[in-house]
């Protein structure tokens, strides 16, 4: 069985919204769930002949996560991380690392590893003064069955290359994180010469692709590359792409024998389950494999993971909920892809703010639309509702850029958007292209207006008309310190110039806390101070209509 991608999620629970989490797909989430289904399993078949697995990223994505890294920390106390507390009770075997491991530091990670019953592994995460990995590379467990001797499988762990970018701040000259394929080629023949199925939990994405660039000589999303090249893989357990993988066969190139590969969705929505049919003749030998995926939202949450975590799970609620000012007026991020909107101009705003205690150019700020459904509601504000603004804990970056590679860098931005013909009215998937939300980086000028339209009846490359800053045309040689967050400046999203530009502030403020400490501090959030129409999407100059439901 498997799971990937869990970010924090311990119970079916929705912390920016105080309710019972629910999506348009009416999925459940959580580790409390999956305890249910994994425990069916078992009863099933036999605890003796299941193992359980996690293919990474565990430790970061809800506010659980954050209040246990950050307000209460793992690192300065005796309390077991609930995501940890939760794991070991169900009875995990193994999980892989995953990047967004690395978010809160190495101290963190290390405190969590030591709390768990079962080994992280990665085996492409160097230790940079020896060369060798600095966390398991795999385990053998053996799984005892009737009719035969016992079954050695043995468990390779592979993390993301993207780690080396992403979280430069915290792994430079401490470690590195060659490519997959590489590190499987020669971690492979020692696990398969120890066992007698192998499987790989891999936190890369099934599909080849890449967000790295350049940046990295490895892609970041390569597990049906690793399955079709590395013979002696029977199975993967695919992480990081967020998506639905239910069963997909791969056809090894070098042995022409299949691999299986599964991805359970993320957040404890799915769980994986691997059949593998054997066969023992001096030795045991796959016969066939399958997989299938089993919804959380079937099941009810596991009374036994409720009463162990229920308090450190209340703990986060009254955090969340504490009041921290008033909003004059409500102020939602609905209509934040289509249209300058008060929300994406508060977090810009502020970040813009920060940056300029430390430079005298002008200031330009940057930021995307996280979260469709993030809402402030008119009078009391908590927490909860300023951090569901900001659902990443990405830290404030400022660079220098200047106008021509600002210029280039909304290009790359305005690709979200499919090619249109005319204004429309549109529907929301009719103009949207498959990118990322949190790949449309929006701007916003501090002292003055930078001000510009995005063209969609024109291609990629050339969207972005009449880019001014004070109502001035923005020359190419002029110079800007740019807000961005950490994951961007890093190179996240391969957008142009911004990894390379020369660093003007790096304070490792977190933009989500620094929101919460502006209305703590200015006790008054008010909607209309930022009421601006900075940028429009146009299609030939005429202001296009789309339509949302939320």
């Amino acid at each position: 069985m498997g799971t990937t991608d869990l970010h924090g999620n311990l119970f079916n629970w929705d912390y920016y919204l105080d309710r019972e989490f629910d999506d348009f797909a009416h999925n459940d989430v959580g580790l409390a769930k999956i305890s249910t289904l994994v425990h069916g399993v078992r009863d099933e078949v036999g605890r003796h002949r299941t193992l359980l697995l996690d293919a990474g990223d565990t430790i970061q994505g809800t506010p659980l996560a954050y209040y246990y890294a950050k307000v209460e920390p793992i690192t300065t106390r005796t309390h077991v991380h609930p995501m940890a507390a939760a794991m070991n009770a169900i009875g995990y075997t193994a999980a892989a690392l995953g990047n967004h491991e690395f978010n809160y530091g190495l101290e963190v990670l290390r405190t969590f590893e030591r709390q768990l019953d079962f080994p992280l592994l990665a085996a492409n995460a160097l230790d940079v003064a020896t060369g060798l990995p600095a966390f398991a590379p795999y385990v053998i467990k053996t799984v005892w069955r009737t009719g035969g001797p016992p079954l050695r499988v043995g468990i390779l762990g592979l993390t993301n290359p993207g780690i080396a970018v992403w979280d430069r701040a915290v792994v430079e000259g401490v470690l590195t994180f060659p490519g997959l394929v590489e590190h499987a080629l020669h971690w492979v023949p020692e696990v398969r010469s120890k066992s007698d199925l192998v499987i790989v939990a891999a936190h890369s994405g099934a599909d080849l692709s890449s967000s790295l660039g350049d940046q990295v000589p490895f892609p970041e999303n390569c597990a049906e590359l690793l399955a079709e090249t590395v013979p002696g893989i029977d199975a993967v357990l695919v992480g990081h792409a967020h998506v639905e993988i239910p069963q997909r066969i791969v056809t090894n190139k070098v042995t022409g024998r299949p691999v299986l590969l599964t991805e359970p969705l993320y957040w404890g929505k799915r769980l994986s389950l691997m059949e593998f049919d054997l066969r023992f003749s001096e030795r045991w030998e796959l016969v066939s494999s399958r997989s299938s995926v089993l919804s959380s939202a079937s099941v009810s949450e596991d009374p036994r993971i409720v009463r162990l975590l229920t308090h450190d799970h209340s703990k986060v609620v009254s955090y969340v909920n504490g009041r921290i000012g008033t909003c004059l007026g409500a102020m939602s991020a609905a209509r934040s892809r289509f249209e300058d909107t008060p929300a994406l101009g508060f977090i810009n705003h502020v970040q813009a703010l920060e940056v300029s205690k430390s430079t005298s150019l002008p200031v330009v700020s940057l930021c995307a639309p996280f979260n469709r459904a993030a809402a402030i509601p008119a009078g009391e504000v908590s927490i909860r509702d300023v951090a569901g603004l900001y659902i990443f804990d990405n830290t404030l970056m400022g660079v220098r850029m200047t106008g021509a590679e600002l210029r280039d860098f909304l290009e790359e931005s305005a690709s979200y958007f499919r090619q249109v013909s005319g204004p429309g009215p549109f529907t929301a998937a009719e103009v949207s292209a498959d990118v990322p939300d949190y790949n449309f980086d929006i701007a916003y000028g501090l002292s003055a207006p930078l001000t510009y339209d995005i063209d969609i009846s024109k291609p990629v490359g050339s969207r972005i008309v009449g880019l001014a800053y004070d109502g001035e045309p923005v020359p190419d040689s002029f110079e800007f310190a740019v807000a961005v967050n950490n994951y961007r400046q890093a190179g996240g999203g391969d957008f142009p110039h911004i990894a390379s530009a020369p660093v003007l502030h790096n304070q490792q403020q977190e933009i989500r806390q620094l929101l919460i400490e502006w209305v703590r501090s200015a006790g008054v959030l008010d909607p209309a101070a930022f009421v601006r129409s900075d940028w429009r999407l146009v299609s030939g100059g005429v202001p296009v209509m789309v339509t949302t439901n939320g």
